[in-house]
């Protein structure tokens, strides 16, 4: 298969995209990196600020235009997959339509169906927008309401979630968001990560190493602020035990060289589910403090494996649970080589491939309409 993977959150198209050539597919990431963390891409569209920044993005656009067609599957990484405003990309979006075969839409993050659903519904029982029936009033989180609601955002979300052939979601939190709309295309595939550590699952070194990375302007959103400041309590009290190393805005090389050095990080409090980042933790052998709820082992069919310390969002939580793996180390050898175990058997970048190429076949074998 010929296949398009447009645009990039955290790793997930370029790593997908290695996995699918295993397998013998074409595969094509066009993206900008995913911003400052610079992710690797076989075509290169950043946009630089300002208006001659958008005229120059625009027309290396137009340039790659003859490059975009011909793909048995183009998928978007949202429904935002260029950096335009939602009114102007809805024409490249009808442009990959008429001359491509099949279009799938990532469920991967900010979106519509994301934010509407955790702030009308909420089937969670707490995200990024909601805790129980309470909705969050951070100013991210207000943000991306007022961006999301009765405008132009969302109804390309909608137009693109109604006409493109399959929805994936990476996580169970945005399958929730997206089921009950379209519950017979959208299916639910895990992130895929590669490398996966083959090393001994030992301590860095005498003290226990936390490591936190903090998104910029998102740590309230993300819940960071909180996670922060417990573990920095907790190595104020007990500083025989762990030391905290802090990562803020740097690229993703140098963030993995600083994960590296990690026992345990911590990652997403509003989360139910491991994101890349944890994953990408996970697979070094790296203990995650997170999102490690009941859902996120069903949705896998995962019946032995409990490699994750869940927290809920709250500091005496996160506090509480830091302090029960903190003083009992030899538990963190244990869930190190749980956490390599079950990146392994979940999400191989290569079986979760042969997941996306299954889903991918299936589709082209669809009658055209």
């Amino acid at each position: 298969m010929k296949i398009l993977l447009l645009g990039e959150y955290s790793n997930v198209h370029a790593t997908l995209s290695a996995g699918l050539r295993q397998l013998g597919h074409e595969s094509t990431v066009l993206s900008n990196g995913d911003f400052w963390k610079n992710y690797p891409r076989d075509l290169n569209l950043e946009r630089t600020p300002g208006k001659l920044g958008g005229i120059a993005y625009l027309a290396r656009l137009l340039r790659m235009l003859p490059h975009l067609k011909g793909y048995d599957i183009v998928q978007l990484i949202n429904p935002m997959f260029l950096e335009l405003k939602a009114q102007h990309i809805r024409p490249f979006y009808n442009y990959l339509r008429r001359n491509n075969r099949r279009i799938v839409l990532g469920a991967y993050g900010m979106d519509w169906y994301w934010v509407n659903t955790c702030s009308t519904t909420m089937p969670l029982r707490y995200s990024d927008f909601n805790i129980g029936r309470q909705l969050r009033h951070n100013a991210d989180a207000e943000k991306e309401r007022a961006e999301w609601t009765g405008t132009p955002k969302q109804h390309l979300n909608q137009l693109i979630a109604n006409d493109a052939d399959h929805i994936v979601a990476g996580l169970y939190e945005y399958l929730v968001c997206y089921k009950d709309y379209f519950p017979t295309k959208t299916s639910f595939i895990p992130y895929p990560i590669t490398p996966i550590s083959d090393q001994p699952c030992h301590r860095c070194g005498k003290l226990i190493n936390i490591f936190i990375g903090i998104s910029r302007n998102r740590s309230e959103y993300k819940g960071t602020d909180i996670m922060l400041q417990a573990a920095r309590d907790f190595c104020a009290r007990h500083p025989h035990v762990a030391e905290l190393k802090v990562a803020e805005g740097v690229p993703f090389n140098e963030y993995q060289e600083l994960m590296n050095q990690s026992d345990i990080i911590l990652d997403q409090l509003y989360s139910y589910t491991p994101s890349m980042n944890s994953l990408l933790a996970m697979s070094k052998g790296i203990v995650v403090v997170g999102g490690g709820e009941p859902e996120n082992y069903a949705i896998l069919d995962e019946q032995k494996l409990r490699p994750i310390v869940n927290v809920t969002p709250s500091y005496e939580s996160v506090y509480a649970e830091l302090e029960k793996l903190l003083l009992n180390p030899e538990r963190i050898e244990r869930m190190k080589c749980e956490s390599i175990d079950y990146v392994r058997k979940h999400h191989d970048f290569i079986r979760v491939a042969a997941q996306y190429a299954n889903l991918y076949e299936k589709l082209l074998r669809q009658p055209n309409l």
